[in-house]
């Protein structure tokens, strides 16, 4: 590995910082967007059964209690429940668009490190071509062991470029589906809090 660096040239070293920066935010994103950590079952199954019974301040003393998106979101729904439906949806919205970028923070770092891993990979093979053809000049086609260098120097950093973008790519699509996934979660059970609300007032 250390060699291929080497050979690469000099911008084996961005294109190397952007792969342990790409990975270091696809692990922490992935960590952070498990659906335990934005969308609990647990939590909408017991607040939902404190609002069925009326105990709304309950069901709020135990959204407090969460850290995690849906919490948030409940919380704004119970604490709005006595205005009209609109405005509580309107607050709702509100709180989700939050949450939405909280969720996708970090994410278009992947998107950038897919857009320039290439382009270093392919600034390192015209610095290789320029090598090759600077050997040339100076020492004709007879030496192909210098030739060689300048372009194994060229054809190394668009491996790596392509080595780093690729995965990049991948992981960037995949973390906003699983965000959008995870919003609709949000958006569910906001709906259902909302069905509750307005059973738990034609109840009373």
């Amino acid at each position: 590995m250390i060699e291929y660096l080497v050979a690469g040239g000099p911008v084996m070293i961005p294109i190397a910082l952007c792969s342990v920066i790409a990975l270091a935010v696809f692990l922490e994103r992935l960590w952070a967007l498990r659906r335990e950590r934005v969308v609990p079952r647990r939590l909408n199954v017991q607040a939902s059964e404190l609002a069925r019974q009326l105990r709304f301040d309950d069901a709020i003393t135990l959204c407090r209690t969460w850290d995690v998106a849906l919490a948030r979101v409940l919380e704004m729904a119970l604490m709005e429940r006595v205005q009209p439906r609109v405005h509580i949806k309107e607050r709702l919205e509100e709180v989700g668009r939050r949450e939405t970028a909280e969720m996708e923070r970090g994410i278009p770092v992947l998107g950038t490190v897919a857009s320039i891993a290439p382009l270093l990979g392919l600034l390192g093979t015209v610095g290789g071509m320029i090598l090759t053809f600077q050997v040339i000049q100076e020492q004709g086609l007879g030496n192909v062991a210098n030739l060689a260098g300048g372009i194994s120097q060229a054809l190394i950093t668009t491996f790596a470029g392509l080595t780093v973008g690729i995965p990049s790519v991948v992981a960037n699509r995949y973390l906003l589906s699983r965000v959008d996934q995870l919003v609709l979660d949000l958006e569910s059970a906001s709906l259902d809090m909302l069905e509750v609300l307005d059973e738990a007032e034609d109840a009373a």
